[in-house]
């Protein structure tokens, strides 16, 4: 199973340390398209390799059709996850958010209200592995 992940890059990185978690979890379910969104030095890696924003777009794309599953960490709010799960959702791949609701923003009634999308709120990492294997099991 290919999983797309998607966590806030640009909209803030305070969570990378509990994305790379994350996503060492989703790798006991498949193989994890997106694993640099966990790494400290994202940005600079893709400036590094010359990768332009259409670069990036168009690579981003390419993986989120490949994907079976979305998993996306949506407490920081971002434009680029927002995005993802948009087009997700428009091609009817299966989404799971995670949302922590003692973060500093609510989650938006565009997630929230969308029946296609799966939201589970959590405090830890131990509340998230249940739900995987429940999300992993209906999508197979």
């Amino acid at each position: 199973m290919d999983i797309f992940f998607s966590g806030s890059i640009r909209g803030g990185r305070d969570d990378v340390d509990l994305y790379a978690d994350l996503i060492a979890l989703l790798e006991q379910h498949g193989t994890v398209l997106t694993e640099h969104v966990g790494t400290e030095d994202v940005e600079t890696k893709e400036r590094e390799a010359g990768l332009t924003d259409v670069d990036i777009h168009d690579q981003d794309v390419a993986w989120l059709r490949r994907a079976d599953a979305v998993v996306a960490e949506v407490t920081t709010p971002s434009l680029g996850v927002g995005y993802e799960v948009g087009r997700a959702v428009a091609w009817e791949t299966p989404v799971l958010a995670l949302y922590r609701p003692e973060g500093e923003h609510e989650l938006s009634a565009m997630v929230r209200g969308n029946e296609a999308i799966e939201v589970l709120e959590y405090e830890t990492l131990a509340d998230v592995e249940p739900a995987l294997e429940t999300f992993f099991e209906r999508v197979r």
